[in-house]
């Protein structure tokens, strides 16, 4: 589960107290692992991503972990000169980001075997995921954008992210679907450069066609979670293609779990088209955004290279970019 407001964690999560004990030497391959490969990769997707603050927290049965933040909070202990600990109060198994103690957003996240990732490689990358959504929360206004939106409806906790009741069982929002989706599979498995401008322009006009039939709010709700659940998903996938060439620490390779990158970013792309070619929206309802979003920014990229630079500058909506 990936939300961005701090309320929604802390009105959801059972609090459980857990005494803290040291992190292990597994975990701080990980932990440092992903700051190395971050480091080097991170301004080559997006510009300037460096520039954010990156710290994590990681929730395991002995305790939770802080790293990386510039103001840890006073319940914490120091550990060492990376790592601070408290007692265990979130869910070994979150995958989040939000201000857990005020900004900036702090990435929450269970071990590789809590979490959706299992292992090592794919918890690295998801942590990429994550971090991207730092980047996100880091922009002027991002938060007070997010309730100018006006989605919540009195709603205070956050859990409308997750609950918004969004028409995924109608049968006109099926149909509308389904056809985007075969257009935007057909329009990026196409190779020839003409073909490929005629399809995209199709896709471009089927979905203005999909949106118009939508309340404004319906609108601005699947907008919203394509731009910022799509792309996180498209800036994981591009992070892992961009490991097929670092060269791992020798104590991550040793790792019990450890996968090749090469081999891991092999599948990435693959799988997440494959996810979305199978989806019923009626069924998957708000996952849709991940693989849809995801293949969006793949469209993107063939269209042209400087989306990325008017990504930040247009929030919550890629409208802009099929209206061109």
């Amino acid at each position: 589960m990936r939300i961005l407001l701090s309320i929604l964690l802390l009105t959801v999560m059972p609090q459980v107290h857990v005494h803290a004990q040291q992190i292990s030497t597994a975990d701080v391959i990980r932990i440092r692992e992903f700051y190395r490969f971050a480091s080097l990769v991170q301004d080559k997707i997006w510009p300037e991503w460096s520039r954010v603050p990156a710290p994590l927290l990681l929730v395991t049965d002995q305790g939770e972990f802080l790293t990386h933040h510039p103001a840890p909070p006073g319940n914490f202990r120091k550990l060492s000169d990376d790592f601070y600990s408290r007692e265990r109060t979130f869910s070994t198994h979150l995958l989040a980001t939000f201000p857990a103690f005020g900004p900036p957003s702090v990435i929450v996240i269970g071990e590789p075997e809590s979490t959706s990732a299992k292992t090592s490689t794919p918890w690295l990358i998801t942590v990429m995921h994550e971090h991207f959504h730092q980047l996100q929360n880091a922009q002027p206004e991002y938060y007070e954008g997010v309730e100018n939106l006006g989605l919540t409806h009195g709603d205070k906790t956050g859990m409308w992210m997750l609950n918004y009741p969004f028409p995924y069982v109608e049968q006109r929002v099926n149909k509308g679907f389904d056809r985007v989706r075969n257009l935007l599979l057909e329009t990026l498995a196409q190779p020839d450069p003409q073909k490929f401008a005629r399809l995209a322009a199709q896709y471009s006009a089927a979905r203005k066609q999909f949106f118009a039939q939508l309340s404004a709010d319906d609108h601005k709700y699947l907008a919203f979670q394509l731009w910022q659940e799509g792309i996180a998903r498209y800036t994981q996938i591009k992070c892992a293609e961009a490991a097929a060439d670092f060269q791992p620490s020798v104590e991550y390779a040793a790792l019990r779990d450890f996968q090749p990158f090469a081999e891991y970013a092999k599948t990435a792309r693959p799988d997440t088209l494959d996810e979305l070619r199978k989806l019923d929206i009626s069924k998957s309802k708000r996952e849709v955004v991940y693989s849809w979003g995801a293949a969006e920014g793949f469209l993107l990229d063939r269209l042209t290279d400087r989306w990325l630079d008017g990504y930040l500058c247009h929030p919550f909506s890629l409208d802009s970019f099929f209206d061109r």
